[in-house]
């Protein structure tokens, strides 16, 4: 029994020397460096036997230790890992937009500093023209003294080099003509020196002068067919422009050669004689776009002048007369809309089969009734279709008329009183004459008529919308003690009186009809209890025409009273 504890106390106390090596070993191992590791591995095999075995278990177990402080260790960190790479993304992201900016910087200060070169280059290039200019100057001003006797000599003597300059001279009086971006006036220069020298500058003065005013006579001859298009009224305000832009250059750059008081002569001249050519020409148009384009041109060429310094108030004062041009050619227009709209208009109620029908209309008229309006679909809307036409074409009007206002410099009181004026004139003679020519067309029945008293009651109701959609264009408030008030009341009452007596007219030529075509037995002794036909075709015709007269609005229902012929 002593034996057996003794043995088992001697194993345990091996056991634990093993282990106490094996740990020794292992730490050597994890401290030692690689390349030393031999000799402390062979002290394992020196051992007891099988005690590699057991330092093989100690060694993977120590190995699982390591492996589970590694994981424990990268748990710990990993989310830091995760955070840091997705840091990184972001970071290279703002890199690369960075290097995009800079690149884009790069190249803008590359290209600025390309132009601020080549500017350096055109400073450098300028200041040695500059200071060879000056010497020249200089020069010049030593040599002159000297030489004028002798070159006044050579100039009286020979003659050649004044008959030069005054050849060069008469070319530049041709070209001006046509060459009036880049004009060479280095031959007027020329030619007023010679004559300064030799002492004689009144008399090229004078020259110069009477060439001017007969070319300026021959620039202000329009083309016969200049009225046609656009560009020939253009040519030739863009000649007469060249033309003076040309003096007024002379009469700044040289002294005396032209003076301001010749300039104006001039100028006053050619404005009447300008004023005349557009008062005729612009009567041949007939077309509103080509007058509204003979306005701007005016405009511009009245602007362009006043620059220079040339009065143009003649030029703005013309412009009236071809405003009330440009009206007429709009009257005429629209006489023929109207005309058109009246032609294609069948005279009959509007039907409306859903609420966008309705709506589509009543966007293009002012039509409110709040007993139609709780109608179920479809219905049918009193006026016929010429009305929402008409409102719409007279709304059309104002705005064309609108268009010759821009760019004259009015106030919008006087813009107010225009558009007014015209469209009074579009009401009272345009509209009426076409209303009054289609109730007197024969093909108009007595249905049309009753129809066309529906919708002039209907347009009478609409003048106050127009006078509001005036007044919200040009902003003059209707109150203003000097406002024109629209006309068209009376425009539609007297179409309305005209229809009504029409109607009259037509009825009591029907009621005739009827009589005469009858063929009654004046002799019958009595009566038999029966109509005549003849008398029951009268009632049934009276009776239908009456039912149409209950369509006719209150106001408008005339008392009629009939003889018969």
């Amino acid at each position: 029994m002593n034996t057996v504890t003794i043995r088992a106390n001697m194993a345990d106390s091996e056991s634990l020397e093993t282990i106490t090596e094996h740990e020794r070993i292992l730490q050597e191992i994890e401290s030692t460096d690689t390349a030393c590791v031999g000799p402390t591995l062979r002290s394992v095999y020196d051992d007891q036997p099988n005690a590699h075995k057991r330092f093989m278990e100690k060694l993977d177990a120590r190995i699982r230790n390591h492996d589970r402080e590694i994981e424990k260790m990268c748990n710990f960190h990993h989310q830091g890992f995760v955070d840091a790479i997705t840091e990184l993304l972001k970071v290279r992201a703002d890199a690369e937009k960075l290097m995009g900016q800079v690149s884009d910087t790069n190249r803008r200060l590359q290209d600025a500093g390309r132009e601020v070169t080549a500017q350096t280059e055109e400073v450098i290039r300028c200041r040695i023209q500059q200071r060879n200019m000056a010497t020249t100057v200089e020069k010049l001003q030593l040599c002159i003294p000297g030489e004028t006797p002798h070159l006044c000599k050579n100039l009286t003597v020979k003659g050649t080099w004044v008959r030069k300059c005054f050849f060069n001279f008469v070319g530049f009086l041709l070209k001006v003509l046509t060459v009036q971006d880049l004009v060479d006036f280095s031959p007027v220069y020329r030619c007023l020196h010679i004559y300064t020298v030799l002492g004689d500058r009144e008399t090229f003065e004078n020259y110069y002068r009477k060439q001017r005013k007969k070319q300026a006579r021959l620039v202000l001859q329009p083309q016969s067919n200049m009225h046609e298009t656009v560009e020939g009224y253009r040519k030739y305000f863009n000649q007469i422009v060249g033309f003076f832009v040309v003096e007024d250059h002379i009469l700044h750059a040289t002294q005396g050669l032209v003076t301001r008081a010749f300039t104006d002569e001039l100028w006053n001249m050619a404005l009447s004689k300008i004023i005349a050519v557009l008062r005729t020409h612009s009567s041949y148009c007939n077309d509103p776009d080509l007058v509204l384009e003979l306005k701007n041109l005016i405009v511009i060429f009245a602007d362009t002048l006043q620059g220079y310094g040339f009065p143009v108030n003649r030029l703005f004062d013309l412009l009236f007369e071809v405003r009330d041009q440009y009206n007429e050619t709009l009257l005429k227009k629209w006489a023929l809309v109207f005309r058109d709209i009246f032609e294609q208009d069948n005279y009959s109620p509007i039907p409306v089969e859903n609420e966008e029908e309705y709506k589509a209309v009543i966007s293009r008229f002012p039509f409110h009734d709040a007993e139609i309006e709780k109608q179920q679909f479809p219905k049918k809307l009193p006026m016929s279709q010429s009305v929402p036409q008409i409102y719409s074409q007279v709304k059309e009007f104002i705005y064309a008329s609108l268009k010759f206002s821009e760019s004259l410099h009015r106030s919008s009181t006087e813009i107010d009183d225009m558009l007014r004026k015209s469209t009074n004139l579009l009401l009272t003679r345009t509209l009426s004459s076409c209303l009054q020519n289609l109730i007197k067309k024969p093909h108009i029945g007595l249905t049309e008529l009753v129809q066309i008293i529906i919708n002039t009651t209907h347009l009478e109701h609409a003048c106050k919308y127009l006078e509001d959609f005036i007044t919200n264009i040009t902003n003059v408030s209707p109150e203003t003690v000097h406002t024109t008030r629209l006309y068209g009341l009376s425009t539609f009452k007297d179409a309305r009186h005209a229809a009504e007596g029409e109607i009259y007219t037509k009825l009591n030529q029907k009621i005739d009809e009827f009589i005469q075509l009858a063929d009654y037995e004046w002799g019958m002794a009595e009566s038999d209890g029966r109509a005549s036909g003849y008398l029951m075709d009268l009632i049934n015709f009276l009776r239908s025409t009456f039912q149409v007269f209950t369509h006719l609005p209150v106001s408008s229902i005339p008392s009629y009273s009939y003889a018969v012929s």
